[in-house]
Parts: C-alpha cells; sequence; structure tokens
C-alpha cells in the first residue's frame, strides 16, 4: 500500500488524527493522493451497494451525517459504479434512484477524478479532500441492510416478491393527488382525495380477493423503505405509521439512517408511498399558514406549535383513514369472506416485519406542548384530501 493510501486507510480507522491525516494529503503531490481518495470513494460506496443500500438512501445519509455538499460525491460514485453495468443489469428502480440523484459520468479516468472535480466544480482541493475524508468516514460506519432492490449485475427477483401493481391505476392516483395538492379550496381537495383514496381501497380489496382464491400462486408481502428528511422527522414519521396502519402495512423506523422500512403488500406500499408524499405537502401547506408569527421571542414556541401540529395532524389522519378503510370494507362485495384472507395477510406482513427486524423497540408516544398546534394540525387533517 502507499504512504497516501495509509494514511486514508488510517484515519478512516482512526489509527491517525485526522486534522494530522488532511494535512498530510494536503501537502502530498496530486498525482499520489487523488487516485487513493477515488479509489477508496467509489469502493466504499460499491460495497454497501452490495450490501442493500440503494442510491437515494446513501445519498440521504451522508448528507445527514456528514457535509451536505459531500452528498454530490455518493452521487458521482453511483455513476461510476453503474457504468461497470449493462443496461439490462440494472434494475428500474436503480436507473430511476440514479436519474433522480443525477448521476452520470462527466470526467475522464476514475484517477484523476478529484483533479476534475476541482476544475469542474470550482472546488478548493482542501476542502474537497476533507470532504471526501469525512464520507469515507461515514460510510465505514454503516453496516448491511435488507436487500429490497435488486444491486447492479443481480437479475433474481429477491425474496418478498409481490403482485405487480397496476399503473393506470396508479397514475389515476396520481393525477387526483395533485390536483388536491395545487387546489386552494378545501372541499374540491377533499373530492379530489377522496376519490383517490377510493380507488386505492377497491384496488387493494379486489387485489386481495384474486390472491386469496389463486391457485398455485403465491403472493407474498415485501418491504419498501421511504426516505423522511429533517426537520421534525419522528413526527413525520408518526404521520407515515397513521398511513400505513390503515393501509395494512406496518413501519418500522430507523432514525440513525433517515428511512422507516414499510412491510404489506405491494399494492398497499404503493399506496402509502403516494398518500404520505400527497399528505406532506397538504401538511406543510396547512401548517405554513396557521402557524405563529416566529422572530427570535417566538422561535421556540414556532417549534412547539408546528411538532404539535403534526402529530395532531398524523393522529386525525389515522383516524379518517381508518374510517375510510372500514367503510371500503363494508362496501365491498361478499365481504364476509375478505375477512379471513385480510386476516392472513396480517400475519403474514407482521412475520415479515418481524424477520426482517427481530428486535425491533415500540416508539414513545408523543408529548403535545401546544394546544394550539395540536387543534389546527387536526383541522387540518380534516380538510385533507384522503378520507
Amino acid at each position: 500500500m502507499s504512504a497516501a493510501g495509509e494514511t486514508v486507510a488510517g484515519i478512516v480507522g482512526g489509527r491517525i488524527a485526522y486534522e494530522s491525516g488532511l494535512d498530510l494529503l494536503t501537502v502530498a503531490p496530486a498525482a499520489e493522493v487523488d487516485p487513493v481518495l477515488a479509489g477508496a470513494l467509489f469502493d466504499g460506496v460499491a460495497r454497501l451497494f452490495r450490501a442493500g443500500w440503494q442510491p437515494v438512501e446513501l445519498h440521504r445519509v451522508v448528507a445527514r451525517r456528514g457535509d451536505p455538499a459531500a452528498a454530490p460525491l455518493i452521487a458521482d460514485a453511483t455513476a461510476a459504479h453503474l457504468r461497470h453495468f449493462k443496461p439490462r443489469a440494472v434494475d428500474a428502480r436503480w436507473r430511476e434512484q440514479a436519474g433522480e440523484l443525477g448521476a452520470k459520468v462527466w470526467w475522464g479516468a476514475d484517477a484523476t477524478y478529484l483533479t476534475e472535480v476541482t476544475r469542474h466544480r470550482r472546488a478548493d482541493r482542501v476542502t474537497l479532500i476533507d470532504a471526501v475524508l469525512g464520507t469515507l468516514r461515514v460510510l465505514a460506519t454503516l453496516p448491511p441492510i435488507e436487500t429490497l432492490v435488486p444491486p447492479p449485475g443481480q437479475v433474481a427477483r429477491v425474496a418478498g416478491a409481490g403482485t405487480r401493481t397496476d399503473n393506470a391505476l396508479l397514475n389515476r392516483v396520481r393525477a387526483l393527488l395533485a390536483k388536491a395538492e395545487s387546489t386552494t379550496f378545501p372541499a374540491e381537495a377533499e373530492a379530489f382525495s377522496a376519490k383517490a383514496q377510493e380507488l386505492i381501497s377497491k384496488h387493494s380489496l379486489d387485489e386481495a380477493v384474486l390472491a386469496g382464491g389463486a391457485d398455485g400462486i403465491t403472493v407474498t408481502p415485501h418491504a419498501r423503505r421511504i426516505g423522511i428528511d429533517h426537520p421534525y422527522e419522528s413526527e413525520k414519521a408518526s404521520l407515515l405509521d397513521a398511513v400505513a396502519r390503515a393501509n395494512r402495512c406496518h413501519v418500522v423506523w430507523s432514525p440513525e439512517f433517515g428511512f422507516a422500512t414499510v412491510f404489506g403488500f405491494e399494492a398497499d406500499l404503493a399506496a402509502v408511498d403516494l398518500l404520505q408524499a400527497s399528505l406532506l405537502v397538504q401538511a406543510h401547506r396547512a401548517m405554513s399558514r396557521a402557524e405563529p408569527p416566529g422572530g427570535k421571542a417566538g422561535r421556540a414556541r414556532l417549534k412547539t406549535f408546528r411538532q404539535s401540529f403534526l402529530v395532531g395532524y398524523a393522529v386525525r389522519i389515522g383516524e379518517r383513514l381508518a374510517e375510510a378503510d372500514r367503510a371500503a370494507l363494508a362496501g365491498a362485495r361478499d365481504a364476509a369472506s375478505l375477512l379471513p384472507v385480510l386476516a392472513s395477510r396480517e400475519v403474514q406482513v407482521k412475520e415479515a416485519r418481524d424477520k426482517a427486524f427481530p428486535r425491533t423497540v415500540r416508539g414513545r408516544g408523543f408529548r403535545v406542548d401546544n394546544e394550539e398546534g395540536w387543534e389546527s394540525g387536526r383541522s387540518a387533517a380534516d380538510q385533507a384530501t384522503l378520507h
């Protein structure tokens, strides 16, 4: 191993003081340091991709734990990893995430990557080396997680496969929710959301009936990870949990990584993902209208208002969604025969959750410190577009 390689390994492993190691790397020739740092970055990201991490998840956790300016390094490392695979060997969900990050190879040889970054992005060399080292230290702390999407090169379907969700239905639901988010009239928004929930509920129950009566077809629950960002991430996670429970899914919140793992059947998971995203948009819009003025004197009050608002919103949304689900079940054709099917699916979802997370801890309840925020959140939930 070269001197630069030993220094990098020593910094990441904690055997060399960070500042001392950074000084050594910044005065060493770029021709010696840059290939080592680029190789360590690309190899570290590739290792975690093989260990179950997906591009957007790795991008989020690096931005949360380290310097947010280091996040583009993950996008570049994603592009470097993908260029080793033919398009047909890469899952469509991987390609979608890479596109979301803007991941593309814009540099020449990997050995000159850092040199080209300093020119292309007009980055200070010391700052860039510091960002790479910080990213490497974050990557070194991340454990393997469950593989939910096959990494590039693996075409076999992973455990937890289910039926394919109707894309036409999802497009109709997306269109309805987009209209709900854009309108300024609560009654109109509620009409759009009511129709969206109606479509989702009917499709989910129909899918359960078909799966329960299918011969020789095995439909199993699986999981989807949903990112939850700062601020008020715990309160946002409570909203996700409320949406998931109403759609027969279970949530495990991993605050250290900034995502929650949702377990359920495919139609229900797709519904949770869509509804959560739409409800967050509606919640933030309603909260901005209802919140008290800020300012230095009111910062603490504003924070407790927002936290209480989101908790109240989540609780009320959960109540409304549960009511909607019961109504959909009551109106379903041959509802009595659905009950044992749904009970069986509930057991399967719990088993999938417990297998992946055998040592989960039940989350604590939320303390509401601002009655105005709580009541405003519940009121906003009553006007949200999902009932």
